[in-house]
């Protein structure tokens, strides 16, 4: 029965291939043709008819008339929505949010999600991962047994009946097709529970037996649960629990610091897949192993790109995929099909190829330290971490940086918070390896460390085991979607992270 739904699966999922590439080949003409259509659905809510898009014909006009948004901004569309209200920000019903991480205003912000949402952007992108993954294995074998989904939680919506949200996940989960409940573990009623360390238990309890071929999460939350499976069973790797284990699918953080962990734990080889996708939409795809994610043209979602030195000026000038370049660090905003209308995403990628469109994840516009000129970036950060833990033989399990600030005759430094599986036999030499790298990465950070004129050597504060674990339980932030937040221009959670450490 199963090689035979492995089998149909297979063709079914190659057949997406052909149009795939077509927008690989025509990436411009596929945009426009989105352009079109979500300004088509646009004007029939009362979103558009404030912004009187019915006048509006090209791309150029739509940018001049619509201003761009963030979170705050949309707000009062968005709670419309959620207490019942339909056609505000787009036409079809909208009963589905995704519940996200916290604004500048709110602990949490929820993102309506649409039929068309769910169907043409989040499933089909989910779909196109393992299009791609049978496309270049032909003996793939990923439905021939489950695949293990580490997601979130949902609750009902009380503003409104019939209204409901929760993380991205079990907003997906809610809403599968039978064969992808049938086909997944752990079951429904432990997937969804709330409470994360209960969860954690029964998700433990409940998928070691079973025969994992695929595994979806966030890294540092899968690699909990595989620490636990590996203690339940007292096994000295993954693949003795699960030999059919093939692939791994990855997105929400740079994977590059977690990826000798992964290999540690599994114990031999298995394929990676990066994912980009967030509760605001499906955006990327690494449709093989030995390229960046493609930035996948055809979900529904009309894209602009702010480049990175006009953030934060009054009505930066965005533009399309036709105008940008190689190279450059861009601010993401995003025009969905479930009503996110110039909506700044609040990540910044780079392109590498234009043909077709490929994309690196280098970090969140707020996600920065900037404190002495010296711009570092996360996808620094994250680089010059994988090659000191490559050449010292540490394994980081979680970090956090921020700056310590000058004082009176001291220098500045930034302070990194390390939570360690195999700590380094010297500390002092894990500091310079990574400070030197992080030299190596930035040329800005170079030039504020040359001759700690401005900057000093970084400091390593070593975190007791489960420090970030507590952090996150504090903040009510325990779950698969979750994330540590990796750089901060301020000293505000480098802080909290100390009072738990010193506990």
């Amino acid at each position: 029965m199963l090689g035979f739904v492995n089998s149909f699966m297979s063709w079914y999922l190659k057949k997406r291939i052909p149009l795939i590439e077509r927008s690989f080949r025509n990436g411009a003409e596929v945009q426009h043709q989105m352009f079109t259509e979500l300004l088509g659905e646009a004007r029939k809510t009362s979103f558009g008819r404030d912004f009187k898009l019915n006048e509006i014909k090209t791309i150029d006009q739509y940018r001049k008339r619509v201003p761009l948004f963030e979170y705050d901004d949309l707000k009062h569309y968005i709670q419309r929505v959620m207490h019942g209200e339909q056609r505000v920000l787009w036409p079809g019903d909208i009963t589905w949010f995704a519940q996200s991480s916290g604004t500048t205003s709110d602990k949490s912000k929820y993102i309506p999600v649409s039929y068309e949402a769910l169907e043409e952007c989040q499933f089909r992108g989910s779909r196109d991962v393992l299009a791609w993954y049978y496309h270049h294995h032909a003996g793939a074998k990923i439905f021939q047994g489950k695949g293990l989904i580490i997601g979130g939680s949902h609750q009902i919506n009380a503003l409104a009946e019939n209204s409901y949200y929760g993380d991205l996940s079990a907003v997906m989960m809610n809403n599968m097709p039978f064969i992808a409940n049938f086909l997944a573990t752990p079951s429904m009623d432990i997937a969804l529970l709330p409470n994360w360390e209960n969860k954690m238990q029964k998700m433990i309890e409940s998928t070691y037996a079973e025969n994992v071929t695929n595994i979806s999460g966030v890294p540092s939350w899968t690699m909990l649960l595989l620490r636990g499976i590996l203690e339940k069973t007292h096994a000295s790797c993954i693949l003795e629990i699960w030999p059919n284990l093939e692939l791994y699918v990855h997105g929400g953080v740079n994977f590059l610091p977690y990826r000798e962990q992964f290999a540690s734990l599994i114990g031999g080889d298995i394929a990676y897949r990066e994912t980009y996708n967030a509760s605001e939409g499906f955006f990327g795809v690494q449709d093989n192993a030995n390229e960046d994610m493609a930035l996948m043209l055809d979900y529904g979602i009309f894209y602009e790109f702010i480049p990175i030195e006009l953030c934060g000026t009054d009505n930066p000038r965005s533009l399309w995929i036709d105008e940008v370049e190689i190279g450059k660090n861009y601010a993401v905003v995003v025009n969905t099909n479930a009503g996110l209308w110039r909506y700044q995403l609040g990540d910044t990628i780079e392109f590498t190829s234009k043909n077709p469109f490929r994309i690196r994840v280098t970090g969140r516009t707020k996600s920065f330290i900037n404190a002495f000129g010296e711009e570092l970036m996360v996808e620094n950060a994250e680089k010059a971490l994988a090659i000191a833990q490559r050449k010292t033989g540490a394994m980081v399990s979680e970090f956090t940086v921020g700056p310590v600030y000058l004082k009176d005759k001291t220098k500045g430094r930034h302070q990194w918070m390390i939570e360690f599986n195999v700590i380094p036999e010297s500390l002092e030499h894990f500091a310079d390896v990574l400070d030197q790298e992080l030299c190596t990465a930035n040329s800005d950070y170079e030039a504020k460390r040359q001759g700690s004129m401005v900057l000093e050597r970084l400091e390593v504060v070593v975190c007791k085991p489960r420090t970030f674990y507590k952090w996150l339980k504090h903040k009510q932030k325990l779950g698969g979607q979750h994330k540590i937040p990796k750089l901060c221009n301020d000293r505000k959670i480098v802080e909290e992270i100390i009072k738990i450490n010193t506990k």
